[in-house]
């Protein structure tokens, strides 16, 4: 990637898309081009097909996405399947259509089967059933990969796929109803240290083992293999550690402050048992993380919720 490549980021304004961005800007790349939903709609084909007509990126990341946690994966299951089915089609074929050099397609770890072995490797996809609630997000996802690995053996296209595990950081969404597990969490117990509630309730039993990457390490490592890799074989990217919930709840618990006690409740499904994955192809590269999980929840719970303490 030169300096001066024309790069489009689509979805520039989720959590993902604006960490790329930024890592981009850091790295010195100043033709990042960006549209809002506004100003173009990603489940059209006939305008993203002008805007890559216009435009003609050199390089693409792949981030626009219908994302969300248990709760809105499993309530709103035709729009999440609809609208990044039609998110990704379109964007990858207009890439092809238009010449555009490399297209990096941003996947998720719950492609993976819901009792894959532990840690997941790559070549685990498509190797048993999906987590029902997020069944078909996950659908979706994996046609994404699917699309650009046909993209790549009938047309020639460098198209590549990466996985990133569960994410936070920056511009997450902390809604109670479509959030994931870790934002939820510190939304829970800063507004309960607020009210001075007695309790907090934890979705499951507390067992679930989740591994949890800040969302601008992730960014370092798709400009990492933007630049240098380049097979078919989608790409797994972790920070390569596990905490249960239980545990995530009582660090979480510690950093915001809150006294009162954590309550599990087993009325609510735990989702996935176990989600890790294997992250060794990416550090054979040379890439590792370089944020603690407490450290990045400190820094993202000062910048989202002490910056409005008076």
């Amino acid at each position: 990637m030169q300096k001066d490549s024309k790069i489009y980021v689509a979805g520039h304004r989720g959590m993902v898309g604006s960490a790329i961005c930024r890592k981009l800007k850091s790295e010195g790349y100043d033709h990042i081009i960006t549209r809002t939903s506004s100003e173009l709609d990603l489940t059209q084909q006939e305008s993203v097909s002008g805007f890559f007509q216009q435009e003609k990126p050199d390089y693409v990341f792949l981030a626009a996405a219908k994302v969300g946690g248990i709760h809105a994966n499993n309530a709103y299951r035709g729009e999440f399947i609809y609208k990044n089915l039609m998110i990704q089609s379109n964007v990858i074929h207009s890439a092809y259509e238009s010449g555009v050099k490399k297209l990096q397609f941003l996947g998720s770890s719950c492609i993976y089967p819901k009792f894959a072995e532990q840690p997941i490797r790559e070549d685990s996809l498509l190797s048993g059933k999906l987590e029902p609630t997020n069944q078909p997000y996950a659908i979706a996802k994996i046609a994404g990969i699917e699309m650009c690995n046909a993209y790549r053996a009938q047309y020639g296209s460098n198209f590549i796929s990466v996985m990133p595990t569960n994410l936070y950081g920056p511009n997450d969404n902390y809604d109670l109803k479509t959030s994931h597990v870790l934002p939820a969490l510190i939304r829970k117990f800063h507004e309960a240290m607020i009210t001075e509630a007695e309790e907090v309730i934890v979705w499951g039993d507390g067992s679930p083992l989740r591994e949890f990457m800040h969302v601008d390490d992730l960014a370092d490592a798709c400009l990492f293999a933007m630049k240098s890799y380049n097979e078919p074989t989608h790409l797994n990217i972790g920070s390569n550690e596990e905490i249960s919930i239980g545990d995530l709840a009582r660090l979480i618990k510690e950093i915001v402050g809150y006294k009162g006690r954590i309550t599990f409740d087993t009325s609510y499904p735990n989702g996935t048992p176990r989600k890790l994955m294997d992250s060794q192809r990416l550090t054979k590269m040379g890439w590792k993380p370089s944020i603690s999980l407490t450290d990045g929840i400190k820094e993202v719970y000062k910048e989202k919720f002490l910056s409005q303490v008076v």
